[in-house]
Parts: structure tokens; C-alpha cells; sequence
């Protein structure tokens, strides 16, 4: 069995009743938490122009709701690529860590688009179906070797999510193999992005999602597609990693669940920044202060340079900050914190956070393991020459890690808070309490008009 016959086969074979409890637990976890996020990125900066574009690529009269406040309905299509764009446009979004991979972005937003316009999609089938796109997402990220040079959420993300709507749509094996191969055509995401520090990074997502609904639509159309679309001559690994290896992938489906692998993320940033922030966090409880301080370096794997060791500069544009750990640092310093508010034009151009910013360094330590994002050492100089150094081996809200139930709830309020522009706790302990009980909803799509702004019925 070729890969994709083996990932359109777990697809589409797996039942609710072979999911473990554990798994369970995590897709409903993470639904919920990708609803918030994608709620507080309606109050994002730069989310009018993506609604804006939606609004016109679907019109306003489609059967699929943009999520937050201004709410809209429009194609699945449309839909699919604005929640995309406010599910990851603040990277508050969820990630598989050994994978490199945000799943939930691309393919919550590309599967409830798809529950809005099918209607009659049960709770068990939404958890069935984004357990089995995490495992195909996450697995081609765990499948390379080598760094990633193409912008891993959008272009293994594109994957998972075509088959999980083709799974929800019914389509054969031989229509989901075509639609792989759509995908593949369709296929994109560049670092450049987030070198620059750019809303296209979210845009990707957005766009991954969408063409998985086109995907889908041209294979059950009766489109043909390439079936050798990941391991082929101009395949998706071939032209997207430098090395890779399929095979514990393959072996591992149906036994290692991905879903119950994946991270939350506790502060609106990169991942890649968020084991610094606590380790300041850390040095804050031990008495550190601005005033004591005279640099601070976080030594970290090659990953987490790479991501978030840029240098702050004059006019960052919110995207880059988001990605500059000496300005996380910073605020983090100032405030003991990083929270949505940290990226208001004040704070972007507050001149005691830029000169803090500059004593702020992330080291590369070395790492040969391209994927690695700990251990990580924050290490603070103080003014009289004395140091103090923290160190994290696992990231908080990682498995290892996690945020218990009680933080969890509490990034959900503050995320509806942000993008309603007030406390909405009909609609927060709406989705918490509904979410606990999602496999006894019979239609998800009221799930998404909550996320709108509708009270519950």
C-alpha cells in the first residue's frame, strides 16, 4: 500500500468506537481551544482585508459562518479561508511539536465549514475526523528529517484537511486519492512569511484550508488527480523536505494518536518563544526586576533561534514582533506576562520595551536535531555582574507539561473576550460545556453560529 492509499484508507475506515478515550479527550480539548483562538482573531490587526477578500470570493449569502465579532456568512470555500486566517493570525493556535506542525488551523477551519454547509454533522463524526487529519498532518511532519524550508502548517496541513472532509463528505477511496493529488496541485506555504514577519503567514493557512474544499469539490466532480502525490518523483516530500522517512508514519496509524500529542499554546506568540517566556516568568519569581537587570540570553536549540531569534527594530509590524523573543522577553519583563494586548501599536512602540529589547539575546546551542525545541537556558546578568539561570526541559502546555483544565478555560474567556470586545460568557461556557458533551451534539453547525456571536438555542 502506497502512503496515500494508507492515509485515505485511515481516513476514511476509522470509527468513532476506535478511537481511545485518551484521543477522545484531546480532539475535544483542542476543538474547543481552536475556537477561541480563531474568536480572538477577529479583533485581530489586518483581519478586515482577509474578511474583506472572503467576503468577495464568496458573497454573502452562503450557509457557512466567519467566527467573532461582525460575523458573516458566506461559501464554505470563503469561510474555510477567513477562520483559517483568525485561527492562526495571532499564533495562539495549538501545535504538534515534534512535527513542526499547527494541525488544528487548516483543519478545524476546512472541516467546519464543511459541518456548516452538509449540516446533520454529529459531534462523533467531527472528533473522528480531526483525529484521523491530525494523524495525516502531523505525520508528514514527523515523517522529515531534515528543517523545514516550506512553511510546514499550511503545506502538510492542506493534507490532513482534504481527507478529513472528504471522510465527512463520504467520498470513495479512489475520489479521495484524486483529491490528494488536488491538493498537491495546490500545495504552498513559504517561510519567507515569516522571515519578514508578514500577515501572509496566516494567509497560507487560510488558503490551505480553502483548497481543500476545491480539492474535494473537483474530486467528487469526477476530476482526476495524481495518486502518488506524497512519496512521487514531484510528490510532496520530494519537493518539500530534503529527507524523510514514511514508514514508522504508516505503521504507527491507528495506534499512535496524534491529537493526544499536540501542545497548547499559553501566550499569543511562536512556540518557539514560549519556553523563554516562562523561564522569565521563573527569574521574575526569583526576584529578578528590570532595574537589576543588564542582558538576559536564552540558549536554545537551532529551531528556536531560527523562529524567534531575529532582532527587534524601529516600526515592528505586529507578525514580527510576535516572532521576536527579545520583545516578548521584554514585555515579559515589564509586565510578567504576554498576552493579547502586548501587540497594540502602544506597546509595539513603547521606548522602554525597545531598550530593554536590546539587552535581550537567543543563543543557538547546537542542537543536531532540526526539530528540537528544548532543552532551553534563560541566563540574566544583573547589574552588580552576578547571574541567575532557569532551565526547562519540556514546554509548558506540552504533554509533558500541560495546562490543567482551570488555565485552559481561562485562555478560552480571555481569547471570546478579545475578539467580541467584551466578555461573552454566554457564548464561553457555551462552547466549554457543549464541547465536554460533543459527542451527543447531532448537528455541530450550531457550534459555529455560538462561535458567531448567536446565543445558544
Amino acid at each position: 500500500m502506497t502512503a496515500p492509499e494508507a492515509f485515505v484508507s485511515h481516513a476514511l475506515t476509522t470509527r468513532f468506537e476506535d478511537l481511545p478515550d485518551k484521543t477522545v479527550a484531546a480532539a475535544k480539548t483542542f476543538i474547543v481551544d481552536t475556537f477561541a483562538v480563531g474568536i480572538a482573531g477577529s479583533g485581530a490587526p489586518g483581519v478586515s482585508a482577509v474578511r474583506d477578500a472572503a467576503k468577495r470570493m464568496g458573497g454573502l449569502n452562503g450557509s457557512a459562518k466567519v467566527w467573532g465579532r461582525d460575523t458573516f456568512a458566506t461559501t464554505p470555500h470563503a469561510a474555510a479561508f477567513a477562520n483559517g486566517f483568525q485561527i492562526h493570525c495571532q499564533e495562539y493556535d495549538c501545535v504538534h511539536e515534534p512535527a513542526v506542525v499547527h494541525p488544528m488551523a487548516t483543519i478545524f477551519a476546512a472541516l467546519m465549514a464543511e459541518a456548516d454547509a452538509k449540516s446533520g454533522v454529529s459531534g462523533k463524526d467531527l472528533i473522528t475526523a480531526v483525529a484521523v487529519a491530525v494523524d495525516i498532518a502531523a505525520g508528514l511532519g514527523l515523517a522529515a528529517k531534515t528543517p523545514l524550508k516550506f512553511f510546514r502548517p499550511a503545506t502538510a496541513g492542506v493534507f490532513g484537511a482534504t481527507l478529513g472532509v472528504a471522510r465527512l463528505r463520504g467520498l470513495s477511496s479512489e475520489q479521495a486519492l484524486d483529491a490528494m493529488g488536488l491538493a498537491l496541485g495546490q500545495c504552498s506555504g513559504t517561510m519567507q512569511a515569516h522571515l519578514e514577519g508578514t500577515p501572509a503567514l496566516p494567509v497560507q493557512i487560510g488558503n490551505a484550508a480553502r483548497a481543500a474544499h476545491l480539492a474535494c469539490d473537483l474530486a467528487e466532480a469526477g476530476l482526476k488527480g495524481p495518486h502518488d502525490s506524497l512519496e512521487g518523483p514531484f510528490g510532496y516530500l520530494t519537493l518539500m523536505e530534503d529527507a524523510w522517512d514514511m514508514a514508522p508514519v504508516l505503521s504507527s496509524l491507528g495506534t499512535d494518536w496524534r491529537i493526544a500529542q499536540i501542545s497548547h499554546k499559553p501566550f499569543p506568540t511562536g512556540r518557539a518563544a514560549q519556553g523563554g517566556i516562562v523561564l522569565i516568568k521563573q527569574l521574575l519569581e526569583r526576584g529578578l526586576n528590570v532595574e537589576k537587570l543588564a542582558s538576559l540570553e536564552l540558549t536554545a536549540p537551532p529551531l528556536i533561534h531560527r523562529l524567534v531569534g531575529r532582532r527587534p527594530k524601529p516600526h515592528m509590524p505586529v507578525a514580527y514582533a510576535r516572532l521576536c523573543f527579545a520583545y516578548l522577553g521584554a514585555r515579559c519583563l515589564m509586565s510578567g506576562d504576554v498576552g493579547l494586548d502586548d501587540f497594540s501599536q502602544d506597546r509595539l512602540e513603547d521606548p522602554a520595551s525597545s531598550r530593554l529589547a536590546e539587552n535581550i539575546n537567543v543563543v543557538d546551542n547546537g542542537d543536531s536535531d532540526p526539530a528540537a525545541f528544548t532543552p532551553q537556558i534563560a541566563k540574566a546578568t544583573l547589574v552588580d555582574g552576578q547571574t541567575i539561570s532557569v532551565e526547562t526541559h519540556a514546554l509548558y502546555g506540552s504533554p509533558a507539561d500541560p495546562m490543567n483544565v482551570e488555565a485552559q478555560h481561562l485562555k478560552i474567556r480571555k481569547c471570546i473576550e478579545f475578539g467580541f470586545g467584551s466578555a461573552r460568557e454566554d457564548i464561553a461556557e457555551g462552547l466549554i460545556s457543549r464541547i465536554a458533551e460533543l459527542e451527543r451534539e447531532a448537528d455541530v453547525a450550531s457550534l459555529s453560529q455560538l462561535a458567531a456571536g448567536f446565543k445558544e438555542a
